[in-house]
């Protein structure tokens, strides 16, 4: 059973998913739990700090995610070394997570939801969803990639594009994840994708 600070965080995050942030207020998530806003209040300062309490938990899950499947959990320029010794099965794995992740954990779904929502209404959120599943993916994985280049593992091609060609077919499935709920299909392609990819790239050993 969740305890009543869970219990405000999931409602908070819900409903912020389907009515977005902006329009949803402390008194609608107390409204929601049955509680008043002065019991909310003995869990969460407002609504920002509800708001902060989802977004640090996902760079937790993210840094644990990272950690399970031997993948950097910093930036590059916070640790360039981790990103020197990632393997190809590290990175297969570690996606195959996300793309499950994003398309399949209900707290991961409603916060994508919610920062697409609030995406063109609010420029942090704007930030915050660039950082979270557009560019950021693409400058990790062009950081990995810089890396497995200039090591031999892959062909010398530009880190960047490789990052971008890489991550799209993910961006594209996720979405289309929301819509045609065949996530099998989805992550068989996601895989195949992914297997054609070092198969182009990789460089063969002698």
């Amino acid at each position: 059973m969740i305890d009543t600070k869970e219990k405000i965080l999931l409602t908070a995050l819900r409903l912020f998913a389907r009515d977005g942030y902006e329009a949803v207020s402390v008194s609608t998530i107390a409204g929601e739990l049955g509680m008043s806003k002065c019991a909310l209040y003995k869990h969460y300062k407002n609504k920002r700090d509800i708001f902060d309490s989802i977004v640090e938990r996902m760079y937790r899950i993210d840094a644990e995610r990272s950690a399970q499947y031997d993948v950097p959990a910093d930036t590059y320029d916070a640790d360039a070394e981790a990103y020197k010794s990632v393997a190809w099965d590290s990175i297969r794995s570690f996606t195959t997570a996300q793309f499950v992740f994003w398309t399949e954990d209900d707290f991961a779904r409603s916060f994508r939801r919610m920062l697409t929502l609030e995406q063109y209404r609010n420029p942090e959120m704007a930030e915050l969803y660039h950082s979270c599943i557009v560019d950021g993916p693409v400058d990790y994985m062009r950081s990995i990639f810089g890396e497995m280049t200039a090591s031999g593992v892959l062909t010398d091609v530009d880190p960047e594009l490789l990052a971008l060609e890489f991550y799209s077919p993910m961006f594209l499935l996720i979405g289309a994840s929301d819509i045609k709920q065949d996530r099998k299909k989805h992550l068989d392609m996601l895989n195949r994708h992914m297997e054609q990819f070092i198969s182009c790239y990789g460089r063969k050993k002698n």
